[in-house]
């Protein structure tokens, strides 16, 4: 089989001549009112090629060579819009819509470009990524978590999963939206209670773009701490269907769009890894298995109406793997057997889908969303995993995490300032049933509980933007209130009161000052809200635990120069927690835990613990020029948590330097290379206790080290680096296209220093060795736990 594709590619590559008629086309509306605007000028920058819209906005620009162009449009009394790195091919004319923002104020051309202006719901960090550019990021592998990660402020670990750690916040206080839907889980293997997990759930091929925003945010969204990310699905195409699919290293993937009658498109994606069989190869002791969906239908009920339908959705599969690889030495056995007696059997499932209906009129629009979301995590541990005595189950856990939606926003555009304003409420249900021995709740009894918890929630907000002192000064005024019935405190939205202000002023033509103030709220992860006791008391509840709260303030400038795609920017930013929950066993913040595999905040909590985060960042952005591109991003940062028994110490996201260098370049005959360097400083981390450890009751029962929770984040990493590499060369043909690529993750193989492991010694029958000057503890020995190899991937992406 293998064989028999190769040579089909090789025949078509040879064989198949290639024409010279790309095309671009599309439609260009007013985003208020959603009515066309004829007679805007669309040109292709860098080749004297354009068009002008027709009296319904329609375009089109045929003749092209097929690669990456971009596009501006724009038109008199509106502001500009350029496309960055739009990929022209043969196979298909690529759909193109703009939306320009009335700015009726100037009557002449508006030279400032809308993707680098003043946006007037978030006029301060805010960082938007491309289709193209998510595509092509090296060392990305196509996931857009880790893409993400070359903007400034944003962390990540050693290890390979995805957690999004912004400006020394957790992983668990970002929020995502595709197309103003909220997704809350976007990994696979995702870590209840957090965000991260190792494999994106999202195909970067219905991506649009992203917008991040790490600050500022708007009065609109909910129930963040850090950042909210705006996924935008492009729309399926109008004119006929189109297909691709991709082979990566670990999955395939088939993606589809057309239209469905004349008012209707639609996308659709479907996902399925082959890790499993690649993992057992290479004699690694899990073998995961995941897949995934993706569809979005949209439709145009009439001129001021809109329908879109989104759902997303991943099953993932966890399994141990037994086999004995057949050369291992000593230490490599006992590394894998106490993976073996660590390592849960997983599985997980998850999905959201998602009504949104617009209604246009005049002067704005309605925006109506419906929405369910649902989480399901089984984690289950037999003692030497022999299932077959009842009396080995360790634990034994079961949650589901279901939501309810709807959000209803009027945004209102007239003489010269906006307003929003709107509602929502929600409806939500946390399942969990769960059997632990490791966890010893009163008079030695190992917790059992199985319970139903409700919430509802309820919010509002209103928020204006108005411009000043001929248009230089912007000035955004919003207020929020959010309320929910998970406690005393909650329940009153008065409590939650929520105002923030931003402003940006101009300072010279291309120089502005921006800044931000604003208190924020979200609500504690559900294993914390609907954690029980035995007694069916919910523990945490009576604790009147809280929302937790962080007050930002950001100031910062910015230096644009769109006709040479080039920006600056430098922001301070000082973020102050308040109410964030702690655990009452470990008497730690639930920040310093870290992150991992499993469940974070299923104990008992309150809401005692203070934290704060801050810092500079650096960014300098080169969109496409000259068949350039570039990223480079630094980061100083400290993020710190109080203890209940402790005062600021660093927490478990304090890396303090952050530094990311991308950069690309397109070389004749469509071939393109990029590279990716990032540093990070050395996180902490909370030594084992020794004494503790090595004991054989505890041992038996832990099969792992325990932590000295008195020397809380009292040791710290050495620092990380790594190099990533990717090769691209795409094929144009008249009725499809052929992209491969070679990507190298950790060219030159650093090896990352993580928290040791401690590890039991073994004899030759694999049995624990006991200590012989003290006959109840176990010999334990501390071990290296290096991440990072060098993963090379080819790829490759077939469209028709």
């Amino acid at each position: 089989m293998k064989n028999f594709s190769v040579a089909f590619i090789l025949f078509f590559v040879f064989r198949m001549a290639m024409a010279q008629d790309g095309v671009i086309q599309g439609k260009i509306v007013n985003p208020v009112n959603n009515e066309p605007i004829p007679f805007a000028n669309v040109i292709v920058q860098g080749i004297d090629q354009g068009a002008v819209s027709d009296e319904r906005g329609q375009y089109r620009i045929s003749g092209l060579e097929p690669g990456l162009y971009n596009v501006k449009a724009s038109f008199v009394g509106f502001k500009s819009q350029t496309f960055y790195e739009v990929q022209v091919t043969l196979a298909r004319p690529l759909q193109l819509d703009f939306e320009l923002e009335e700015d009726a104020s100037n009557l002449e051309e508006v030279v400032v470009d809308s993707e680098f202006s003043r946006s007037e719901v978030t006029p301060l960090s805010a960082r938007k990524l491309n289709s193209n550019e998510i595509e092509r990021y090296p060392g990305g592998n196509r996931d857009i978590s880790r893409v993400i990660q070359s903007l400034p402020g944003v962390a990540s670990t050693a290890s390979f999963r995805n957690d999004i750690i912004i400006r020394g916040g957790a992983p668990n206080e970002n929020k995502f939206f595709i197309d103003e839907i909220e997704v809350p889980v976007i990994n696979h293997f995702a870590t209840q209670g957090s965000s991260g997990g190792p494999v994106g759930i999202l195909n970067v091929n219905l991506i649009k773009n992203v917008d991040v925003i790490s600050g500022g945010f708007p009065a609109n969204r909910m129930n963040a701490l850090s950042s909210f990310f705006e996924f935008q699905l492009k729309d399926g195409r109008r004119d006929k269907m189109f297909s691709q699919v991709t082979v990566g290293a670990s999955e395939l993937t088939f993606s589809n769009e057309g239209p469905l009658g004349d008012k209707t498109t639609y996308i659709f994606s479907a996902r399925r890894s082959y890790l499993q069989g690649l993992f057992r190869l290479l004699g690694l002791p899990f073998l995961p298995t995941f897949n995934d969906f993706t569809f979005k239908t949209k439709t145009k009920i009439n001129d001021k109406t809109e329908l879109t339908v989104l759902g997303v959705g991943a099953i993932d599969q966890f399994a141990l793997n037994f086999d004995v690889p057949d050369e291992e030495t000593t230490e490599d056995r006992e590394n894998r057997l106490y993976l073996l007696d660590n390592l849960p059997i997983s599985t997980q499932w998850n999905y959201a889908t998602g009504v949104k209906l617009k209604r246009f009129r005049d002067n704005g629009y309605w925006t109506f969303i419906l929405s369910r979301n649902m989480l399901n995590n089984r984690s289950y541990k037999y003692a030497q995993n022999d299932e077959s005595k009842e009396e080995n189950l360790l634990f034994d856990y079961l949650s589901q995490e279901s939501e309810n939606k709807f959000r209803a926003e009027n945004s209102l555009f007239k003489d010269g300032y906006t307003l929003q304003y709107g509602v929502n409420y929600e409806f939500s249900r946390y399942l969990i049933e769960n059997f632990d021995r490791q966890v010893l709740v009163q008079d030695g009894q190992e917790l059992n509980i199985s319970s139903v918890s409700l919430f509802h929630s309820y919010g509002g907000f209103a928020m204006g933007s108005k411009k000043f002192y001929d248009e230089r000064l912007l000035v955004n005024l919003g207020v929020r209130l959010d309320g929910s019935d998970f406690g005393s405190t909650a329940s009153n939205p008065l409590n939650q009161f929520s105002p923030r202000i931003s402003a940006s002023y101009q300072l010279k033509e291309n120089l502005f000052w921006n800044a931000n103030a604003g208190i924020y709220y979200q609500k504690p992860p559900y294993t914390v809200l609907g954690f029980q006791n035995n007694e069916g008391t919910f523990v945490n509840q009576d604790n009147d635990v809280r929302f937790i709260r962080a007050t930002h303030l950001i100031s910062g400038l910015e230096w644009q120069f769109p006709e040479k795609n080039r920006k600056f920017s430098a922001e301070v930013f000082y973020k102050k927690y308040a109410n964030y929950p702690s655990s009452i066993r470990n008497g730690i913040a639930l920040a310093n835990l870290g992150a991992d595999f499993g469940v974070i905040g299923n104990e008992p909590v309150n809401s005692d613990a203070d934290g704060r985060a801050y810092g500079l960042e650096l960014l300098a952005q080169q969109r496409l020029y000259k068949g350039f591109y570039g990223i480079a991003a630094l980061t100083l940062v400290r993020s710190e948590f109080t203890n209940p028994n402790t005062d600021y110490l660093p927490s478990s996201w304090d890396n303090r330097f952050i530094v990311s260098l991308t950069a690309g370049q397109r070389l004749p005959k469509d071939w393109e290379v990029g590279a990716r360097w990032r540093f990070l400083g050395g996180t902490p981390y909370t030594p084992y206790d020794f004494q503790a450890s090595s004991l054989r009751s505890n041992w038996d029962l832990f099969n792992r080290g325990i932590f000295d929770y008195s020397r809380i984040n009292g040791q710290r990493l050495n620092s990380f680096h790594q190099l990533d590499l990717r090769v691209d060369k795409k094929y144009f043909f008249d009725k499809w296209n052929l992209n491969w690529y070679f990507d190298i993750q950790n060219a030159y193989n650093f090896q990352a220093e993580q928290q040791p492991e401690l590890i039991p010694q073994r004899n030759d029958q694999n049995e624990l060795v006991v200590n012989p000057e003290d006959p109840n503890r176990y010999l334990l020995r501390e071990v290296p736990n290096p991440a990072g190899s060098v993963l090379p991937t080819v790829g490759l992406i077939i469209e028709f």
